[in-house]
């Protein structure tokens, strides 16, 4: 069996709220219509007691009725105390003597009698005191609000009598009546405006929660938060005010800031001021994939608006570490550099090989002694550059390899003997500088045997004299036209159409931007390219 409780909750928000709204207008309703009622009869008891004190207080300055105290002329006072209740609308005019016996009574049973034996009142404040008084009680006309006020002589010296004027509580009654048939249906329109409210402010909110129950959004409202903070990229999202309204573990950890930082509630552009979210409110435009710096790191960024019907309510961005996707290119680029190079070095032997092996088949021994002293020549001069040159086995790997794969190519790697590389970069690792100069060799050998064709050379320096790692590559291709010389590093971007370009550059690029170095790219006379690159050696990109 449901408890009351359940019952409750096993209803519809809509009827719920209902509910609720409307046992809260009964409620008001009850509250207000019960003190309009209280302050009414009070009120009119207050002013019924004042009328009659004051008619007593008028009645006991007549001379008639002084004049009838003194002579006791109760025939001439009922007559006058008649008349004047009746112009008054009073229940009744009651007039005493000193002692409180009446002289003038609607009853004239009660004529000659103390005016106590009915209510046990003696009207001392009158007879006594000298001061008038307001009087609730039940007499012998029944309930009464009464006005008592002593009678002076003509004189004004002595008391001679009193004076009562009674008016009924039935009239009270009934005017309380006449007010509260008014005051129940001004309360019972309330009553019917508040319920109609509530079921156009319950309609209004279902609406606005999308017909969810409270159930549902609390569920809804757990799933989102453990949702956020399951996503491995950091998402922050803002109100239509730039307030942070949401973020994940991740974002923290992501942009570097305290475990215990609370974003809720900040303006992001105090927290990340290229974050690009208040852009976003303006724009609405989504954005994804983009490349930008957010406190210091290289980020990929998506950006989208919060939109309510055709209204931009808020945005939303998920970002990630640009080193990440870095990782693994320049992972697979060193991998493809070593395969590159094995293979231009087993394919290069074994020409060799196979052009020795003849010469000895020929009989032709001293020619191919002569052969294999050049080879055994060539590469030992190469490899003593390239040691004297840099002691660094990974960039000497990286142009060991290159310079098999320009013979194999029909071309020729020339590495300047004046090349010294001791002195490594901090702001790049072994591996980032091995693809760098890798991608720009593959790109030189690339235009060169396009247009110089077999026998063209490729020139490499390196240098790390003074505070910059200076990298130059200059091939003998048909250069780079101005125009296009700001969009190369884009990209996909690529002049020689395919798939599989435009992806070098732009990984060079990314990578000098990271270590806050430079490019410079010139067309060189007669023919050729030259890129230049300044690595810093200390100076990480803030």
């Amino acid at each position: 069996m449901k408890s009351p409780s359940g019952s409750y909750r096993s209803l519809k928000l809509n009827t719920r709220l209902i509910i609720v709204l409307c046992l809260l207008s009964v409620a008001q309703a009850i509250l207000i219509g019960g003190f309009a009622w209280l302050n009414l009869a009070r009120s009119l008891d207050q002013e019924i007691g004042q009328r009659a004190l004051n008619v007593a207080k008028t009645v006991a300055l007549t001379p008639t009725v002084i004049v009838g105290i003194e002579r006791r002329d109760m025939v001439g006072l009922n007559r006058f105390a008649k008349n004047l209740a009746a112009t008054n609308e009073a229940l009744f005019i009651v007039v005493g003597d000193h002692n409180g016996i009446r002289l003038a009574h609607p009853n004239s049973a009660k004529l000659g009698k103390s005016m106590a034996d009915d209510d046990g009142d003696e009207g001392t404040p009158a007879l006594i005191q000298g001061r008038g008084y307001i009087d609730k009680a039940k007499g012998s006309l029944g309930y009464s609000m009464r006005g008592k006020a002593p009678v002076y002589d003509l004189n004004g010296e002595n008391i001679i009598g009193i004076v009562s004027v009674g008016y009924s509580l039935a009239q009270i009654d009934a005017t309380i009546a006449r007010y509260s048939i008014w005051l129940a249906g001004v309360l019972l329109l309330a009553m019917g405006g508040s319920v109609f409210f509530a079921i156009t402010i319950a309609r209004r909110l279902k609406r606005e929660i999308l017909g969810l129950e409270p159930e549902q959004i609390a569920r809804l409202f757990t799933e989102r938060d453990a949702t956020l903070q399951s996503v491995r990229e950091g998402i922050i999202a803002i109100n239509r005010a730039g307030q942070i309204t949401t973020f994940n573990r991740k974002a923290i950890e992501t942009l570097g800031l305290s475990p215990d930082t609370l974003l809720e509630g900040e303006q992001i552009d105090a927290i990340l001021p290229d974050s690009g979210l208040m852009t976003m409110l303006e724009t609405g435009a989504p954005q994804f994939d983009l490349e930008v710096w957010l406190r210091g790191k290289q980020m990929i960024v998506n950006r989208l608006p919060v939109m309510q019907g055709d209204e931009i309510i808020g945005a939303v961005s998920s970002f990630r570490p640009r080193n990440e996707v870095d990782l693994i290119s320049q992972q697979l680029t060193k991998i493809e550099q070593y395969a590159e190079t094995l293979r231009s070095q087993a394919h290069e032997y074994s020409n060799k090989l196979h052009t020795i092996s003849g010469l000895i088949q020929l009989d032709a021994k001293q020619e191919a002694l002569a052969l294999i002293g050049r080879e055994t020549s060539d590469h030992q001069a190469l490899l003593e550059l390239l040691l004297n040159a840099t002691p660094d086995p990974v960039i000497a790997g990286c142009l060991l390899g290159k310079f098999n794969r320009a013979k194999e190519l029909g071309l020729n790697l020339v590495i300047d003997p004046e090349s010294h590389l001791t002195d490594l970069p901090l702001t790049l690792t072994q591996d980032q500088l091995a693809s760098i100069l890798g991608n720009l060799i593959e790109n030189a050998f690339e235009a060169t045997r396009q247009f110089t064709g077999v026998g063209g050379r490729v020139y490499v320096s390196l240098t790390d004299m003074g505070n910059d790692v200076i990298v130059e590559v200059q091939d003998q291709g048909d250069g780079i036209p101005e125009a296009i010389q700001s969009k190369i590093f884009a990209k996909g971007f690529s002049s020689k159409g395919g798939n599989d370009h435009g992806y070098g550059l732009y990984l060079i690029h990314n990578l000098m931007h990271q270590c806050g170095g430079t490019i410079h790219l010139e067309n060189v006379d007669p023919i050729g390219t030259r890129f230049i690159l300044y690595i810093p050696k200390n100076n990480k990109k803030g």
